[in-house]
């Protein structure tokens, strides 16, 4: 008797294409844009729901569940470090507040920083600080918190507020050698970080340079003459009656700054910070304890003096405050993960380089989808490193050298990331600052200014180049010269 077997028949997995792929962006949109703009809710579940878009697409393309969820994991463990950075800088601000090394960072600001120049000023305090460090998170949690505490005793905007330390920050995360994502973009267009910072100076400085301008315009406005500082006043006061003001609390925020600076990688950096934060704050405060530490570590620090505008501006920090950011983070790179390894964000960036015919717009097109994977996968780096991958033989290709490919992914991927509310850059600085992204987004110059300036200079023949890395503009002299001299001669 023949027995039937059955036959379990593997389904085979193809390509996404294009049009499968802009319905999981499109989906994802529309979620976001009812959830946010509609409801004006957190973007949490609009981000979660929007997902199965991307779900749905899967198992059309032929992706069993297991490798569906193989596919989040693994989007997943791309932001685990950014989220216990997270975590640390989130009890870093806790202690720093119990220990008086914050409100005495503010203290000596409101003493020394003038309404009339208090946003130049702080855009070049943040560009020096995460020059120095190649920290712009380190930059936002340290010197950020401080500037934004000493915008309210200022009566300062503290949308523009942010918008400047968001500028300034990411200016040093940009051009920084010590910065990761300088270090990384380089890396992935293959060529060394040197010459793809010296690539950058020129647009970069262009973008700098008006967005100094701009900040010095809007600071004109505020001067000491016609502004209020009664609120500076009490606010100084309240902090020297609450808290033992000295200079020594500085020497926590040096040591992080230090740290960073002399390559100490960011968690074990910003913990440094944390001990000596704490230790000072022992030696220094008569009711910080360690009980209240490890309270303001995890809870965060709440001032009670009823005093309600520094009560307002003290009262944040602590792991727990950081949660709601974390778990924006997971469910964003969920959806990313799915979208690279599925192959749909390939689909796109595919059908953009087939319409490509002219460097300058090979230069746009990068920028776009740098800027799109920051919207679709919610992390810079994923901005950086997906677009680099796609593209490099395309600049091969085109006879461009890779330090071309390095600036377009550095000058839009990594300076956008801060512009979007879901990505891990923008739920950082959120929570750092205590601002929406779409409250500081108008005032954040330097960051969308910098890519329009590189697009308008690659259509110039400025930042794009031949093979061996002349720019275009130059070449074109050069070749002008020559054929002077071979017709005098």
């Amino acid at each position: 008797m023949v027995k039937k077997q059955s036959i379990v028949r593997k389904k085979k997995v193809r390509e996404a294409t294009l049009g499968e792929s802009l319905f999981s962006l499109v989906f994802l949109v529309m979620c976001l844009a009812v959830g946010i703009i509609g409801y004006k809710t957190d973007p949490h579940v609009p981000m979660f729901v929007g997902s199965f878009g991307a779900i749905f697409i899967s198992y059309r393309l032929g992706y069993r569940w297991e490798q569906i969820e193989s596919f989040m994991m693994k989007g997943i463990q791309k932001v685990v470090p950014s989220i216990v950075i997270l975590i640390v800088i989130g009890m870093l601000i806790g202690v720093w507040l119990d220990s008086g090394v914050v409100p005495s960072m503010i203290y000596y600001g409101l003493k020394v920083l003038k309404p009339s120049i208090f946003y130049l000023a702080t855009v070049v305090i943040c560009s020096i600080t995460s020059v120095a460090t190649g920290s712009s998170w380190g930059t936002m949690g340290t010197m950020g918190v401080a500037l934004m505490g000493i915008a309210v005793g200022l009566d300062m905007s503290l949308p523009i507020t942010a918008g400047a330390i968001v500028s300034g920050s990411y200016f040093g995360d940009k051009m920084s050698p010590l910065s990761d994502t300088t270090n990384l973009a380089p890396a992935m267009a293959g060529c060394d970080v040197i010459s793809g910072i010296r690539f950058m100076m020129i647009p970069t400085g262009i973008s700098y340079a008006i967005s100094l301008v701009v900040f010095f315009v809007l600071g004109l406005g505020h001067s000491s003459a016609h502004a209020d500082l009664s609120g500076v006043t009490k606010i100084s006061d309240a902090m020297a009656d609450t808290f033992t003001i000295s200079p020594i609390h500085f020497l926590p925020v040096i040591i992080v700054l230090v740290a960073v600076a002399c390559k100490v990688p960011a968690i074990p950096g910003i913990t440094l910070g944390i001990i000596f934060g704490a230790l000072i704050g022992l030696v220094t405060q008569p009711d910080c304890t360690i009980k209240t530490l490890m309270d303001c570590a995890i809870n965060g620090y709440v001032s009670d003096t009823g005093f309600e505008m520094m009560d307002n501006l003290l009262t944040k920090g602590g792991l727990l405050s950081m949660m709601s950011t974390c778990a924006m983070a997971i469910i964003a790179m969920m959806y990313g993960g799915i979208m690279e390894e599925t192959g749909q964000l390939q689909a796109v960036a595919n059908f953009i380089t087939k319409k490509i015919r002219r460097r300058a717009g090979l230069v746009g097109a990068t920028m776009g989808c740098s800027i799109l994977a920051n919207v679709i996968m919610a992390d810079q780096y994923v901005s950086l490193i997906v677009p680099g991958r796609m593209f490099a033989s395309k600049y091969k290709d085109m006879k461009m050298h890779p330090v071309c490919l390095a600036n377009a992914i550095a000058s839009s991927g990594a300076v956008t990331s801060a512009l979007v509310p879901w990505n891990t850059c923008g739920l950082y600085v959120a929570s750092t600052l205590g601002i929406g992204v779409f409250s500081y987004l108008p005032y954040a110059v330097f960051n969308y200014l910098t890519p329009l300036v590189v697009l308008l200079l690659a259509y110039m023949k400025v930042t794009v180049t031949d093979e061996e890395g002349v720019r275009l503009i130059h070449a074109r002299v050069e070749k002008s010269q020559d054929e002077e001299k071979s017709l005098a001669a």
